[in-house]
């Protein structure tokens, strides 16, 4: 029997940014989220974000709030930093960049986070899923 496959998305979210799971729309078996609560997303480190993909994630996406309104001022200049030093990571030891992404999220707008994950969606079925498991 042929298993079929089930991507993985690992999600760091600034609380202030998106934290209403429930709401989102097209989730029902098509894919797997997990999602990992910050009360800023500056908290987002290098090593969660590599670890998410050595526990097997095929992306891994992280939600921050719109430029000029971090309530913790910088923030999300931080975390964009961090996401674009792990991104370089990943190209250079071939697992692909392109499998993490940052997302500017403005609170409660459920709609554009559904289409956020679709896009990841598509481009992880595009590529495959992660060589790490």
């Amino acid at each position: 029997m042929i298993k079929k496959y089930k991507p993985k998305i690992t999600l760091f979210h600034c609380i202030n940014a998106f934290d209403n799971y429930a709401l989102l729309p097209g989730r029902e078996g098509t894919f797997e989220l997990k999602p990992v609560k910050m009360a800023c997303s500056s908290m987002v480190k290098d090593v969660f974000l590599l670890r998410a993909f050595e526990a097997g994630a095929g992306a891994v996406a992280v939600f921050v709030c719109p430029e000029g309104q971090c309530r913790y001022i910088e923030g999300n200049i931080r975390a964009k930093k961090r996401v674009n030093f792990v991104k370089k990571l990943l190209d250079e030891i071939g697992l692909g960049g392109g499998r993490l992404s940052l997302h500017n999220v403005q609170s409660g707008d459920i709609e554009i986070v559904g289409r956020i994950l679709q896009q990841i969606l598509s481009e992880i079925n595009d590529i495959g899923p992660s060589p790490v498991r």
